[in-house]
């Protein structure tokens, strides 16, 4: 019997199960938690992350997904096969971690979690099958945030590099990325970005929805959210054919004074 993980965290029992694993991973109905800190804990791996086969439960996933900190990360993850999305209806009691030599229950108790662990090899053949065959069965989650790497390669190429800088500080002064409170949304972020770095809202938003942050429409909308409550401005920019472009610029002293590491919560604390 293999040793049981008993008073870790859940990050702790995913790194010892990903860093052990040599084939695919079957991570079943994990726990809101576990799926944003099984994306915290692959994305920062240091070796190649083995497959991860997440068949989790689909409100679970939209709730997590909604973050785009969380979201973005997992698309990375989708991009490098390194993650794969289903939904499950009929889920087991516990969480589930499956390797190709063991079964690990992640049992929830207050505070304190605990990985229960068989390496039986026929009951770990026969659970391994089991999901496996549901898997195949199973509806693969569309995840439509586009992954991070290609948003900061692509506001870098297309809006400035100081663009890219700024963006990269605001999401990692955030725990989250919502825009219901507990943090901005990235059309905010972009919007934010911009202005600080003086683009076009032409640019950015045909950036934003090239990319797949969001439509134009909803950059436009947002724009003029920000631009009502004083923390953007914007000017006419001629052009030779057509009306005229607006530039964003910041408009309110206490954003302008910010640096970056302050500017969203600075942001946060006017917008609420």
């Amino acid at each position: 019997m293999a040793s049981n993980l008993l008073n870790h965290q859940i990050d702790d029992i995913l790194e010892t199960v990903l860093e052990d694993a040599t084939g695919d991973v079957y991570m079943v109905n994990p726990s809101r938690a576990a799926i944003e800190e099984f994306v915290s804990v692959a994305t920062g791996f240091d070796e190649s992350v083995p497959s991860v086969r997440m068949l989790a439960d689909e409100r679970t996933l939209k709730d997590v997904m909604d973050d785009f900190i969380v979201a973005s990360n997992a698309a990375d993850l989708i991009a490098e096969d390194a993650l794969s999305l289903r939904t499950i209806e009929e889920a087991p009691e516990n969480s589930l971690l499956l390797t190709e030599d063991r079964v690990v229950a992640v049992v929830h108790a207050g505070d304190r979690v605990g990985g229960l662990i068989t390496d039986d090899e026929s009951f770990v053949e026969d659970t391994y099958a089991t999901y496996a065959d549901r898997w195949d069965d199973a509806t693969e989650f569309n995840l439509r945030t586009p992954p991070i790497t290609d948003v900061r390669d692509t506001l870098s190429a297309e809006i400035s590099p100081d663009a890219e800088d700024d963006f990269a500080a605001i999401l990692n002064s955030l725990e989250t990325a919502r825009g219901d409170g507990d943090g901005l949304d990235e059309v905010t972020i972009s919007l934010l970005v911009a202005a600080k770095n003086e683009a076009l809202l032409y640019d950015i938003s045909k950036w934003g929805e090239d990319v797949g942050i969001a439509s134009k429409a909803t950059f436009s909308r947002t724009k003029t959210k920000l631009e009502d409550m004083g923390l953007i401005d914007t000017e006419k920019v001629p052009i030779d054919v057509g009306r005229p472009r607006l530039r964003l610029k910041i408009g309110d002293d206490r954003l302008r004074e910010a640096d970056n590491g302050q500017l969203a919560t600075v942001a946060q604390s006017i917008l609420n």
